[in-house]
């Protein structure tokens, strides 16, 4: 069938409400409103204020909220706005969520999901256009979602609820309107594992989220200039799947990590370490890095787009990956 990204979102949570009684939706005006980007848009008329709730605008008390409820056997999905917001709610997700089954000795788990939109690239100014997933996925106790398909938007929040510890799921605002084809029995997905979006043999590009379209589009490019790509798309950002990313790159010998956000202690980082930790050998190149540049993101259109990865900028870092130079 064809459908949106947002739509896909939308079915996953009508999906999970229906299936669970024990599920509820929490955030800013994730009722009336339908959600600041109208992924909930109907559901408050379908289930009603006790499972659609609107709540105040205070990250810190309705995050604390959401994880009281969790601790008390309820599995409540927490909307944050855009990702910058749930800074003022750092506390709870960091220090609360993310410790409680450690600091009580494994007696109390947190099964919390928690939503937010990501990214840039929409002209919403430097506040709103933060890429933070990588900072999440420094913290030990949380699980970190990227999904940038239309089937894991459809399929992760499922296996989120599952999981018996706090989901951080984040959604790239970029992707909220892309359409296409979804199976008409789409639904829960794998939350453990990369996939590979496209088989390649001459380099690995890895990445996540609302990237992955521009590095699928580089992929073809390089096709173009006789480089065969694999494209990695990470799904999870924390674990990381090191036996595919590894794999991958064993196959390859190149690597190129295309990340949203900051080059400086970002997830790319980390990756490319783990790579020349693991995967030395194997490598017949440094490894490349593309993220955004190391600025508050700009406001104007133009300047925004400079900032950010692009389709040239991959090309460029994996043709110097592959030793050419088109």
């Amino acid at each position: 069938m064809k459908t949106t990204y947002r739509e896909a979102l939308r079915a996953a949570l009508r999906d999970a409400l229906e299936r669970d009684g024990r599920v509820f939706l929490m955030g800013e005006d994730v009722g009336r409103y339908g959600g600041g980007f109208a992924v909930s848009l109907g559901l408050l008329e379908e289930f009603g204020p006790e499972r659609i709730r609107d709540t105040p605008l205070s990250e810190s008390g309705f995050v604390g909220a959401g994880i009281g409820a969790a601790l008390g056997g309820m599995r409540p999905v927490v909307e944050i706005m855009t990702v910058n917001f749930s800074l003022l709610a750092l506390d709870q997700i960091v220090n609360n969520a993310a410790t409680l089954l450690h600091m009580s000795g494994g007696q109390f788990n947190v099964p919390l999901v928690i939503r937010m939109t990501t990214g840039a690239g929409r002209q919403l100014g430097a506040q709103h256009s933060h890429s933070l997933e990588g900072w999440y996925a420094h913290i030990p106790g949380l699980r970190i979602l990227t999904p940038a398909t239309l089937a894991d938007a459809r399929g992760m929040l499922w296996t989120a609820l599952e999981d018996p510890d706090p989901v951080l799921i984040f959604e790239h605002g970029s992707l909220y309107n892309v359409a296409g084809e979804l199976a008409d029995d789409a639904g829960p997905v794998d939350i453990g594992t990369a996939a590979i979006r496209r088989p390649g043999t001459g380099v690995t590009l890895i990445t996540y989220g609302g990237t992955l379209p521009a590095v699928l589009e580089a992929a073809d490019q390089l096709a173009g200039e006789g480089i065969d790509a694999e494209v990695i798309d990470l799904r999870t950002l924390r674990p990381l799947d090191d036996a595919t990313i590894l794999g991958s790159v064993g196959r390859t010998h190149r690597a190129v990590v295309v990340d949203e956000g900051w080059r400086s202690g970002s997830i790319s980082a980390e990756i490319a370490a783990r790579i020349s930790e693991h995967a030395f050998f194997d490598l017949d190149a440094p490894v490349q890095r593309v993220c955004s540049e190391e600025v508050p993101v700009p406001y104007a259109k133009h300047m925004e787009l400079a900032a950010l990865p692009s389709v040239e900028r991959v090309v460029a870092a994996a043709r110097a990956a592959a030793g050419t130079r088109g």
